[in-house]
């Protein structure tokens, strides 16, 4: 869901730089921030009539400090280049101010070739659609940060997990490199937390219901583990603090999430 009018104002009003020159260490860890997500279904926000389904995006509130809020724009359905010519990235740029971060994962979507309006090619569209959303980004003082796509959930006859986004992981890890831009590896990080649990025991992450068997989109448990991958990570590039973050290592119940009703 892209942001209205208002919401733009309130994270405009929100979202101050994190240090200005002259400000002290102190004074700027105070500093409130907003973290964007530009994403798909697999990171966005679910309402009502999806639960138990569960975007990670979701759970990433419970893991940061209060002075770091969460703007989720991930989409069902989109890809880089969707995205980008729906518009919904530069509703994203009119918001973001100095000091804020854009956190972008695709690939999902951006795989289906049959589909012209979705469909980008790993080591040319791919790149040039994420590179829209770093310069974006960093016109605007913000910094960037590139997360790989989050694993389905696909084992083999042996029980190994199997990696499904082909070359689009390699494609955003190059760029990351090449652009200089934080990178969350949570293709690779999911993709050993799957083989971790097994076969069986992933189900209990993904949404598998009495009617559906769904093997890439997450239920309570299956986001905040994800949620706890992206926000380690964050830490790890130093991207954030430690004093940013909080309830890494806590259980946090599933009760915590909750599906509002859908507005118009």
């Amino acid at each position: 869901m892209s942001l209205t009018r208002r919401q733009i104002s309130l994270a405009g009003l929100a979202a101050l730089p994190l240090a200005l020159p002259g400000m002290g260490t102190a004074e700027a860890a105070q500093r409130h921030r907003t973290l964007y997500i530009a994403g798909d279904s697999t990171a966005a926000q679910k309402y009502a009539d999806a639960a138990p389904e569960t975007g990670w995006g979701m759970a990433l509130p419970f893991f940061l400090r209060k002075r770091l809020s969460v703007s989720n724009q991930a989409v069902n359905g989109r890809s880089s280049k969707s995205f980008v010519d729906e518009g919904r990235l530069d509703v994203i740029l009119q918001a973001i101010r100095p000091g804020d971060l854009l956190l972008i994962q695709f690939a999902h979507n951006d795989e289906k070739d049959t589909d012209p309006t979705r469909y980008t090619e790993p080591w040319s569209t791919y790149q040039d659609y994420l590179r829209l959303y770093v310069d974006g980004a960093r016109a605007r003082g913000a910094r960037p940060v590139l997360a790989t796509a989050v694993e389905r959930r696909r084992f083999d006859a042996g029980g190994n997990s199997v990696p499904t986004h082909g070359d689009y992981p390699a494609a955003m890890r190059a760029l990351a490199r090449e652009e200089r831009v934080a990178l969350l590896d949570i293709q690779a990080l999911s993709l050993a937390l799957w083989q971790e649990l097994g076969v069986e025991g992933t189900k209990t992450y993904f949404n598998w219901t009495a009617t559906e068997q769904d093997n890439t989109h997450f239920n309570p448990p299956g986001a905040i583990a994800v949620a706890r991958l992206v926000v380690r990570e964050l830490v790890r590039t130093r991207v954030l603090a430690a004093r940013d973050v909080r309830r890494l290592d806590d259980e946090i119940p599933e009760s915590w999430i909750t599906w509002p009703q859908a507005t118009a």
